[in-house]
């Protein structure tokens, strides 16, 4: 890719909506597909010119994905040009760091260093991070194995509560009927039931029990953010979500989100990345608690988040951050972007048809704005790019819709309702 004779090449780790969206990115800056790797082939990134994706099973994990990385050393060791590596997955992104001693003579790969990521993707040791920084977060209790295996777990919330794995990447690999990314559990029996079901099935790591914070989807805030290679904020956009997936695959993806600018977030947020000499994207979960009218955080996702092509939609390409650091050098003495300061440049991202966004989100002042964008045809999806469009891609966004419809219609009520 060129621009104004500055040359560089991007490539992208994944075949999901996040690749995608960033695939989507860089095209519309550069107007050239990016290379992608992945183990399998995910529907996004199917009958596409912006993506050229080549698979290797077996490609997530180590060893496969260190062996395939030394023979791509050697393919792109010549390159006169830049070779910035961007994982778009939780795997991805932690592989990345852990071998990015090994890597970086060849390629630019903007994440922190494997410690320090492994210590923030435990949502536990996040948590205690939080605690350190001051950054609030839903009342919590860490349930162990060994606790949960000789019976002794008890819960000091009412219900409902909210659990989850501790170990994202590790949870990826376990799978039982009624697994979901995240539970929202009803009764003692519910609770105890799940966690036997859990450790039963593999999964060796803590469990995160929480206070469930009370609100529907629209309560949820998300902010993705760019920090420089020299530990600067460069980029804070944040959106407010006002749908989630009802699907127990997928509890916790966002499916509408509508651009907001809060200063008290960004402000304390910039603080802590700051603080803790961050460098790359990040993505992070909070809840607005009507109890004490504060913002909770959730997780930190030390990538993209899969819904951040809204970033882009709203004019603050999301991929162009890292190559204005990494290849231009042009956010040396740049200020920190806070978006979403113009309402008349916001736009409504979607990840489902207009008609489910429709029937299935609360009713309240941020969806009477929200339908006011769709009527102005102010809105977009990530997966529906008319410059990357053929007959087989629009019969693709058909079922990929069709079954977005079909899965709210069955789930919504039990799970988000």
């Amino acid at each position: 890719m060129e621009n104004n004779g500055v040359k560089f090449t991007p490539i992208l780790l994944g075949s999901d909506f996040n690749v995608y969206g960033m695939a989507r990115s860089f095209y519309e800056l550069y107007h050239e597909p990016v290379q992608a790797f992945a183990s399998i082939q995910l529907a996004p990134t199917r009958y596409t010119k912006v993506v050229n994706l080549e698979l290797i099973p077996g490609f997530d994990e180590d060893p496969v994905w260190i062996e395939t990385m030394r023979k791509l050393k050697e393919r792109y060791a010549n390159h006169p040009e830049p070779v910035i590596l961007i994982g778009c997955g939780d795997g991805y992104a932690e592989l990345i760091s852990k071998h990015k001693a090994e890597l970086e003579d060849v390629f630019i790969c903007p994440y922190i260093d494997y410690d320090k990521l492994r210590h923030l993707n435990n949502k536990e040791n996040f948590y205690k991070v939080c605690d350190k920084y001051d950054l609030l977060y839903p009342a919590t209790r860490i349930i162990t194995k060994e606790e949960a295996t000789a019976g002794n777990v008890e819960q000091p919330f009412d219900y409902p509560v909210a659990l989850k794995p501790a170990n994202s990447v590790e949870w990826l690999d376990v799978h039982f009927e009624g697994r979901k990314k995240a539970f929202r559990i009803q009764s003692e029996a519910e609770f105890k039931d799940i966690v036997g079901k859990i450790y039963a099935n593999g999964y060796t790591s803590d469990l995160i029990l929480q206070d469930f914070v009370p609100g529907d989807d629209s309560n949820m805030r998300v902010l993705n953010a760019y920090v420089d290679q020299h530990h600067h904020v460069k980029m804070m956009c944040l959106g407010h979500p006002l749908l989630e997936d009802p699907a127990p695959s997928a509890i916790g993806n966002y499916v509408a989100i509508i651009p907001e600018y809060n200063e008290t977030i960004y402000h304390n947020i910039q603080k802590f990345l700051e603080a803790i000499e961050f460098t790359g994207y990040a993505n992070f979960d909070m809840k607005y608690d009507v109890r004490d009218q504060t913002f909770k955080l959730f997780e930190i996702n030390l990538r993209q988040g899969r819904s951040s092509f809204f970033v882009t939609l709203n004019g603050y390409n999301l991929a162009d951050w890292v190559v204005k650091d990494y290849v231009k050098n042009e956010l040396v003495d740049a200020p920190t972007v806070y978006g979403n300061q113009d309402e008349a440049q916001h736009a409504l991202w979607l990840g489902v048809p207009v008609k489910v966004f429709k029937r299935y989100t609360r009713e309240n002042a941020d969806k009477e704005r929200a339908l006011k964008l769709i009527a102005a045809g102010k809105y977009g999806t990530t997966y529906r790019f008319d410059q990357d469009m053929n007959l087989k891609r629009w019969a693709l966004i058909q079922w990929m819709q069709h079954n977005y419809t079909v899965n709210f219609k069955k789930y919504f009520a039990e799970n988000k309702g």
